[in-house]
C-alpha cells in the first residue's frame, strides 16, 4: 500500500511497545517511522493494532512532507 491521504500519525507510549508494534506491522502493512516517535500507518491498521492489544495514540493526519518521500538532498554538491 503506498503512502497517501489515508495514512494516520500514531505514537506509542514507549520504545518497547513501538518495537513490538513495528515488528507486528512489518510484512502486513506499509508504514513509515520517524526519529521523534511518530509512525505513519494506514487507517486500516489501527483496528488491527488495537485488536492485538498494542497501545498507541492517534496524533492526526500527516503533513504532506511526511507522506511524500524526499527526492533530493537539500545540501549543494561540491563542484570540482
Amino acid at each position: 500500500m503506498p503512502y497517501h491521504a489515508s495514512m494516520v500519525k500514531i505514537k506509542f507510549p514507549d520504545r518497547q511497545t513501538e518495537a513490538e508494534a513495528l515488528g507486528f506491522l512489518a510484512g502486513r502493512f506499509s508504514f513509515k517511522s520517524f526519529d521523534d516517535g511518530i509512525t505513519l500507518v494506514p487507517e486500516t491498521a489501527l483496528a488491527i493494532l488495537a485488536a492485538q492489544g498494542i497501545r498507541f495514540s492517534v496524533e492526526g493526519k500527516p503533513v504532506y512532507a511526511q507522506i511524500v518521500p524526499t527526492i533530493r538532498d537539500s545540501a549543494p554538491t561540491e563542484v570540482q
